[in-house]
């Protein structure tokens, strides 16, 4: 089932055309897969929907063809049109109870959140699974307010039972650091799009990833 296969994938790469280098959006992708990205998601706030869904259909292919999960940000629409196996909601986005009626329960619903309360709230309103961030300071998302830190991780994972994935600022050296505190899966933009070996960056994450999870050093 794709819910149970989320909870399992530690790696969640979300796209961005500005810092993927000239490099096609598919090309992106397939190398992050190809290093070990369980999760791709489709993020573009700029683009019409016509493009979104053409973007959209391709990952779409490659993902299923990958047998990797495919998530659309914020529209509930463009995550319909293409098969989408689920969609990543804001606070400010759709409400999450309708975007249920829409895409139906057997998709996959995920809420950013800043606070334990919003944790609860969004996983009351049928998420399955929450974003929390910025967990480290970044520039890519530079409306993400301050840096939460890793502590909060901790908190939120008192309350809820659905995977938590951190977000924001997240590099190889500091990944280890929201897998010790309770995360299920980090999500990353610069640190796999904008890198120089994609694959090799994808890969390096989740070993880190592990390391911090099983207290080790991979």
């Amino acid at each position: 089932m794709i819910k149970d296969k989320f909870r399992h994938s530690h790696l969640y790469v979300i796209t961005d055309y500005a810092l993927s280098k000239g490099r096609l959006i598919t090309k992106v992708v397939a190398k992050a897969i190809a290093g070990g990205a369980g999760i791709i998601q489709l993020r573009d706030k700029e683009s019409t929907a016509k493009k979104l869904i053409k973007d959209g259909l391709a990952l779409r292919e490659l993902t299923k063809e990958k047998n990797v999960i495919f998530i659309v940000n914020d529209r509930v629409d463009v995550a319909l049109a293409v098969d989408a196996d689920g969609v990543h909601l804001g606070q400010d986005d759709f409400p999450i109870n309708l975007a249920r009626k829409i895409i139906g329960e057997d998709k996959i619903i995920g809420v950013s959140v800043g606070s334990v309360e919003e944790a609860i709230h969004a996983v009351k309103d049928s998420a399955d699974y929450i974003s929390i961030g910025s967990i480290f300071p970044t520039q890519t998302k530079p409306d993400a307010g301050d840096a939460v830190g890793t502590q909060i991780i901790t908190e939120i994972k008192k309350y809820i039972t659905v995977p938590l994935v951190a977000i924001g600022g997240i590099t190889a050296d500091n990944i280890g650091e929201v897998a010790k505190a309770g995360a299920d899966c980090a999500a990353v933009i610069s640190a796999v799009a904008g890198a120089d070996d994609i694959e090799e960056a994808a890969r390096c994450l989740i070993r880190r990833f592990l390391g911090g999870l099983h207290g080790t050093e991979i």
